[in-house]
């Protein structure tokens, strides 16, 4: 029979090995690059670029918000592929990033709660570089090797008082939808409010929130239960019964805005185009769940809702979503040997 101590221990090393960097930053004191391996620089100017290899990100509010997206534009620009790579597109002047496109953005939904900040919506994000298609993936800081996915991104906010670096975070990426979750780093579960493991479950089983188009506000909302928590179990990716995701936390307080604009032109690219690359690859859609998976309320017992349609599974190697590229072998050891754990744990 194993003992407490092994099943701690091997706990322990599982979390080691999805652990990041923890380095505080401010904007003003970057250095260069953050991290070995960085394409871009975190030392950015306080002008947009469209060209701007900057790897900050920030998330404030409806009308100051950024995402991580593709660098350069092409069929091959598909999140997969550039997850590494990734570069900071914001609403707002001022970071040295570029800027997302007046009229990408078709919803956009900002809520603050006392354990994260988030922005859900939709849009033309193909203004983003990333190819018509292509269903996405997730970014985050947990890397295999250590570094984040971009390499080198960092995320900033002052929604929780001073302007600060945010260590856990969480951003899924589609041509069609987006979701960011900066996770209060003062707040009561950082890690959890932030997990990165479901990287194959798309924006709205992670976040549940309003992803409407046609609507840009700014609310208040509660925190809601952790992305795969269910009272006292927990659901591990790869597990042969999926959970529906939970529903979204009541929100109060909404301002509503009439639009976000920064003054910056479309481009011609639209998201008609057709991208062969992106549509031959098989990935899970960051823009709804997957086919059979419910996102619409309470969790069955024993985590009975199978997805029918198996899309989680259906990845290739240059898939976000595939654990080898996106967590790579230390997020696959980290929910093998979590799952593994509670076993132990239920056989002690």
């Amino acid at each position: 029979m194993f003992s407490i101590q092994f099943v701690f221990a091997l706990s322990s090393f599982a979390l080691n090995v999805a652990a990041q960097y923890s380095a505080t930053f401010t904007p003003g004191n970057l250095p260069d690059k953050t991290q070995e391996g960085q394409t871009g620089t975190n030392k950015c100017s306080t002008q947009a670029d469209q060209k701007s290899t900057c790897q900050n990100a920030y998330i404030n509010s409806v009308e100051d918000f950024c995402l991580f997206a593709p660098p350069d534009p092409g069929p091959d620009s598909v999140i997969g592929n550039t997850e590494r790579l990734e570069v900071a597109w914001c609403m707002k002047n001022g970071y040295g990033t570029r800027l997302i496109p007046d009229g990408t953005i078709k919803g956009a939904h900002f809520v603050k709660t006392p354990d994260f900040v988030q922005i859900t919506g939709v849009g033309d994000l193909t203004q983003l570089n990333i190819p018509a298609g292509d269903a996405g993936g997730e970014l985050d800081p947990h890397g295999a090797d250590g570094n984040g996915n971009p390499i080198g991104g960092l995320v900033f906010s002052s929604a929780f008082g001073q302007l600060q670096q945010i260590h856990e975070w969480t951003n899924f990426m589609s041509v069609d939808q987006f979701c960011f979750r900066a996770c209060n780093p003062a707040g009561s579960n950082p890690a959890g409010m932030c997990q990165h493991i479901y990287d194959v479950m798309g924006c709205e089983w992670n976040m549940p929130a309003n992803y409407s188009p046609g609507t840009f506000e700014n609310c208040d909302g509660e925190s809601g239960e952790p992305m795969g928590v269910y009272g006292g179990s927990t659901f591990f990716q790869g597990q042969p019964n999926t959970p529906a995701g939970h529903p979204a936390p009541p929100s109060s307080n909404c301002n509503l805005v009439a639009t976000i604009s920064n003054g910056q032109a479309a481009t011609g690219i639209s998201a008609s185009t057709t991208s062969a690359s992106a549509k031959a690859t098989s990935r899970l859609s960051t823009g709804s769940t997957p086919s059979g998976f419910s996102n619409a309320g309470s969790t069955p017992s024993g985590f009975s809702n199978t997805p029918a349609g198996a899309k989680a599974t259906q990845t290739q190697t240059s898939n976000a979503a595939f654990a080898i590229t996106t967590g790579g072998w230390g997020r696959l050891l980290y929910t093998a040997a979590m799952l593994f754990c509670s076993i132990i744990v239920v056989l002690l």
